[in-house]
This record gives structure tokens, C-alpha cells and sequence, in this order.
């Protein structure tokens, strides 16, 4: 195998990352903290937040050159526009992100601008977001749909045996270094399918096929 050592880069995902030494051909390989992997931007401390920030910026420079967001077109059809070229391209991943607070706020700020955008609403017209809300007819529902594609996601996962399986399920054996650190212990994939309950009963239905089908076809995916 022939490996570019100026394209090859190496980072390590830790809470405290440390330098890699990797050389090849006597030459060292550069340690980054981000780079792009098939269109998701991964950072050396495993958050999803520098990912979401860049999602939403691309999104809102795509709004900005669409008029038809802010036209006089019927309000229903608008809010089709931006939901199919504007939150695709924010939500794009969004099955496989670990959200924290500040990232859930992130993505409701996000929702909130495009509303009071295609409404042209300033945010000098001191108008609350429940007003804005009523206006297009709309909820803060944005999470609750980032939930159902990873309880969706998640299910096809289980219906095959397999390392990803494994390792949502965290059964990959070896050893870790158990430390007592201070906060709060950090959150993980399953943590936002709200409580192991709700994954016991989706890995239940994962099992069989011909319930997994009826209950979670195309036309509705799973509520948690």
C-alpha cells in the first residue's frame, strides 16, 4: 500500500488529546485537531458542536441566496422549500450526533432565524418566539425529529450483527482507565433516545423484521 505522507494526517479523540507519532519514511505525519471525513467535520474531542455550527453556517448561506424563502409565495409551500433545501443541509448526520445543550440550542436558535427570516421579522420588532410560531403554524419540534431518524437509524442497525452494533451497545471488550474526574459523566448515543427503555423496546422490534416494517414503515418513523 503506497500512502501520500503530505495528504495523511493523524488525530486522536481523547478527553485530553496527546500527540501521535507516526512516521513513514522518516517523516513525521502531521497531528490535527479537525479534519472531514465523508462530509462530517471531526474534532480530536469527540463533540458534535464545531460540526453543528459549520452545518448551520452552510445552511444559512443557502438560504441567503434562495429568494424563494422569503417571496410571496403561499406560506406552506415556503416552509416546504426550507425544509427541504435548507434543514437538509443542517441535519445532514444527524442520526449518528450525541447532543449536549448547547448544541440542542444551537439547532433550536437555528429553526427560530429561518422562521423570523421568511417572515422577515428583525429582531428589533421585539417579536417572542411563540409569536413567530403562531405565525408560520409551526412547534419546536426540530429534536423530536433528530430523535426519530436515530431511533430509525438505530433499529436497521440491530436488525444485523455487527461491529457498529457492538459498539452502540458498548460490549467492546479491553481495558480502560477508570479515573475519577470531575462534572458530569458525558452523554452518549443511546442517552437521546430518552432512557433504556425506549431502546430495549426498538431493539424488541428490531428483532423481527415483519414488526419492525409494520410499525416503523416510510410513511412514519418511530416517536420515542
Amino acid at each position: 500500500m503506497e500512502m501520500n505522507v503530505e495528504k495523511t494526517k493523524v488525530m486522536k479523540i481523547l478527553r485530553q488529546p496527546t500527540p501521535v507519532t507516526i512516521k513513514i519514511d522518516q517523516k513525521q505525519l502531521e497531528n490535527v485537531k479537525c479534519f472531514k471525513y465523508l462530509g462530517s467535520l471531526l474534532t480530536d474531542d469527540g463533540r458534535r458542536t464545531c460540526e453543528i455550527k459549520s452545518r448551520i453556517a452552510t445552511a444559512k448561506a443557502a438560504f441567503s441566496k434562495k429568494n424563494l424563502f422569503t417571496s410571496k409565495l403561499d406560506l406552506n409551500l415556503r416552509k416546504k422549500l426550507v425544509k427541504c433545501y435548507v434543514w437538509s443541509i443542517t441535519l445532514y448526520g444527524a442520526e449518528t450526533w450525541t447532543l449536549r445543550a448547547v448544541d440542542q440550542k444551537h439547532l433550536e436558535s437555528f429553526k427560530m432565524w429561518c422562521w423570523r427570516r421568511m417572515e422577515t421579522i428583525s429582531w428589533t420588532d421585539y417579536v417572542r418566539n411563540e409569536e413567530v410560531l403562531i405565525r408560520v403554524g409551526e412547534q419546536r419540534n426540530i429534536l423530536h425529529e433528530i430523535r426519530k431518524w436515530k431511533a430509525n437509524w438505530i433499529g436497521h442497525v440491530l436488525c444485523r450483527n455487527c461491529l457498529l452494533k457492538e459498539v452502540i451497545e458498548g460490549k467492546i471488550e479491553g481495558w480502560i482507565e477508570v479515573t475519577r474526574r470531575r462534572g458530569r459523566r458525558r452523554k452518549k448515543m443511546l442517552d437521546d433516545l430518552g432512557d433504556r427503555r425506549a431502546y430495549s423496546h426498538l431493539k424488541e422490534k428490531a428483532l423481527d423484521r415483519i414488526k419492525w416494517r409494520n410499525c416503523f414503515g416510510r410513511d412514519c418513523g418511530p416517536v420515542v
